[in-house]
Formats: structure tokens, sequence, C-alpha cells
């Protein structure tokens, strides 16, 4: 085998690049086909590359911290025998994944320094590109800084242009300091939640480390979540409605028919493909729930994409999501809720397998909550939360009268953005999701 290059793969149609995580290989070592030669990550997903050959890692291209983009090379493998060149410090090239002239513009190396002191999404939820960092970097412009340069692309994102168009006024510029922008909250309140939340001032509190107090570094996954959890409370006012319901046919159904359902689809089904059923037909009947909100405008979502979310062995969460879930029945539904549940608890999952959500359900009831009040998943505009399925006695009407007996009770609890999703919106939601699962056809098949 002739020396090849180990090139960085294409994770999904959204995900134009990827950051080196660890080399699981060093520079002289043989690699068996197959073998995982580096770790990388993308916004929440790690994952491995394998090589596609047998042989010696001749050269790594680039060192771990680096970003690299879909397609470049990041390896040279070569065949047994194959004399490894000197390692060398490679210097990397950055170029963002929606800059137009990312083909032909190249950005300056990155420094380490610069690097951590200019973070991709700043605790305002504002993001910043790879090329946006690297120039700011370059001009020494810290995150503060950026979040005062008003920004013309998507969101408000600050591109290229609107910094290098800020740079030659830069000293003559008038930013708002803290004072400044405290004074005009109070004298003048600011008309749109963006603008709230570019202007708003968030100090961290003082915190003492204490006498066998143990200090834990939070792993990157969970400085992802932080981030998101805070930006989406920033971004959205947040409103939850509660809703008691009796899913004791739901329970008799399942009881009754999961073993033949085993059986027959070598799948176990959970009660997580009749929440997302039900969800489901509640957003055909009421579809201004499935939106998301670009500044002024709603953006209405012709699929219904349902995220779940999901537990870690490490503690962390997160989303992958039900593609086209109104196109799957109660099988289909099932087959897909267990294989991404699978993946991702050993961190199979392709990245764009945890994006295009536009409805997410999350099962508190899965740690013995009864509800819980959940965090909007942006950019949608709804949460579900399941509670813990309790048998308690409830009143049933009859024919013949009002009875008590013992029913299987849950509680469903849902959050929404309430620029969007008023309480007339969000309760109708609720309560039909709740009504379908109530009429849940005991006798129906699988």
């Amino acid at each position: 085998m002739a020396q090849i290059e180990l090139i960085m793969p294409k994770m999904g149609e959204s995900v134009a690049e990827a950051t080196i995580i660890k080399w699981l290989k060093n520079e002289g070592d043989t690699i068996e086909q197959e073998e995982s030669v580096l770790e990388i990550a993308t916004d929440k997903v790690d994952s491995e590359i394998p090589a596609p050959d047998a042989g010696i890692l001749i050269k790594k291209l680039y060192n771990e911290g680096d970003v690299v983009k879909v397609g470049q090379a990041i390896a040279i493998i070569g065949s047994e025998g194959t004399t490894p060149s000197v390692k060398s410090t490679p210097t990397t090239e950055i170029t963002p994944a929606n800059d137009k002239t990312a083909d032909t513009e190249t950005s300056k190396p990155l420094t380490e320094s610069a690097h951590k002191s200019i973070i991709a999404s700043s605790a305002t939820g504002r993001f910043y590109s790879p090329l946006v960092r690297s120039i700011a970097a370059k001009e020494g412009i810290d995150t503060a800084e950026l979040d005062t340069i008003e920004g013309s692309g998507k969101e408000g994102r600050v591109t290229k242009q609107d910094l290098l168009a800020y740079l030659p006024n830069r000293g003559t510029n008038t930013i708002k300091t803290n004072t400044t922008q405290r004074q005009e909250q109070t004298e003048k309140p600011t008309t749109t939640s963006t603008q709230y939340v570019q202007g708003a001032i968030i100090k961290k509190p003082d915190i003492s480390i204490n006498p066998g107090d143990e200090i834990i570094e939070m792993d990157r996954m969970r400085k992802l979540i932080a981030e998101h959890m805070v930006m989406s409370k920033h971004v959205s006012p947040h409103v939850t409605s509660f809703i008691e319901v009796d899913v004791t046919n739901m329970v008799i159904w399942r009881e009754k028919v999961k073993n033949a359902f085993q059986k027959r689809e070598n799948e176990k089904i959970t009660f997580t493909p009749l929440f997302i059923e039900a969800i489901v037909k509640a957003i055909k009947d009421l579809p201004l729930i499935n939106i998301s909100v670009d500044g002024d405008k709603i953006i209405k979502r012709k699929r219904i994409n349902i995220g779940m979310a999901t537990a870690l062995p490490s503690g962390n969460l997160i989303v992958p999501v039900v593609k086209d879930a109104d196109q799957k029945n109660l099988i289909g539904l099932t087959k897909a809720v267990n294989d991404l549940s699978a993946r991702a608890r050993n961190n199979k999952l392709q990245p764009d397998e945890i994006q295009g959500g536009t409805f997410t359900l999350t099962n508190v009831g899965t740690f013995g909550n009864v509800m819980g009040t959940p965090i909007i998943n942006q950019p949608q505009v709804a949460i579900m939360a399941t509670g813990a399925i309790r048998k308690k006695p409830a009143v049933i009407e009859t024919p013949f009268g009002d009875t008590i007996g013992i029913r299987h009770m849950m509680f469903l609890s849902m959050s929404y953005d309430h620029r969007v999703v008023d309480g007339s919106l969000g309760g109708s939601f609720i309560k039909k999701v709740a009504d379908y699962m109530e009429a849940f056809d005991i006798n129906r098949d699988f």
C-alpha cells in the first residue's frame, strides 16, 4: 500500500467541521484496518475515525483541539516499512461552514490562548463562527467586545464582513459599557427579546472554596448542555402547563401485548412510542405548536420530528430525533426509539440524528418524578415531560353514575415559548395529548 490520507468524514448535511479531541495512535504506531485512530467531536456527538486500511501512522496533520473541515486530510497512513516523518506542529486553517468566501479566503492560525478566550457561543447565546473568532483573536477583540457588534447574519450573527467593517472605526465607535447598558435598560426598555438578551448583563456569583470541597471539571458535553440551557432561558420566556392523565388503557394494553410484540418484532415496546404517537396526533390537530421563531418571523414546520431526551451513563443528556414521526406506525416508532436510545448510550449517534427536531419529549417519570418543568430545546417552542405512572383512586364516570376505582394516573407538563405560544394554544395542546392518551384503544393491534 502506498501512503494514503485519512480524511475528516462527512457526518451529516449540516456538519461542516469537527474538533479533534484525542489522538488514539501516535506517529509510528501500527494500525489495523478499521481500528480507531482518533476521537472527534461536533456540537454534541463524539465519534471515532477508523483507519480505512492497515498500515503505520506516518504523520498527524493536526493537533488535539484543532478544528478541521469535512473533507480535509487529518493524517497520513503508509504501509509497514515506511519511515515515519518527523513529527511537526501543524497550523490549522479554519474556515466557516456558511461563509461564502470560505473556499477562497484563508483565516489566520488560531493560537491556543486565543482559542480559549473566544468561545463559539457567548453567555448571551450568540454564536461566532471559527473565522470570526480567528479574526477577533488576531485583532485582540474578546468575547465581551464581540457581543457589542451588530450582526447582519441570520439571527443577528456577526459575519466576517461585519467584523471587517467594525475594525477601521474601532477606536472611535461608541461601545456601550455595562453602566450605559444598565442606564438605557432603566430609562427605555428594549422592544424585542433579542435586543434584551444581547444587552443583558449577567453577573456570575462569587464562589468560595471551603476545606474538604472537591472540584470536578465539567466535561465537554456538560459545558455544551450548560450553555444551551442558559441560552434557552434567555431567548424564550417559559410558561409551564400541567394536566393529569388517566393512562390505564395504555398500561393494560402494553402489559397484554408486550411478550407477543417482542416475539414477533424482536423489539421491546416501552411507553415512549405510545407517548410520541399521541403527541404526533395532537401536532396534526394544532400545527402551530410545531414552529420556530426567527426574529419577528414564525417558521411553521412541515415535518414532525420528535426529539426524545435520553440520559447517558455519564450522567449527561442527549436528544436524538425521530425524523418524520408522523409517517411511522407504532412498530416503526418503537424500532426508531429503541435504535436511537441504544446508540445514544453507546456513543454511536451521527450528528444529523440529534438535529432537526421540532418538538421534544422528556420522561422525568424514569427517575420516579411525578412532574417537571423542562427547558425548551431551542429553536423549538415547546417541550413535554411525562411523569411517573402511579396507581391512584379516581372518579370513574359510567352510564349508571360515578364510582371510585383504582386507575393508572400520570402528570403531563409542557413548557412553551410565551412569545409565540399563548396559554390558549399551550393549554389546548397538552389537553389534546391527554385526550388521545385516555382514548387509547385497548383492543387495538400493533
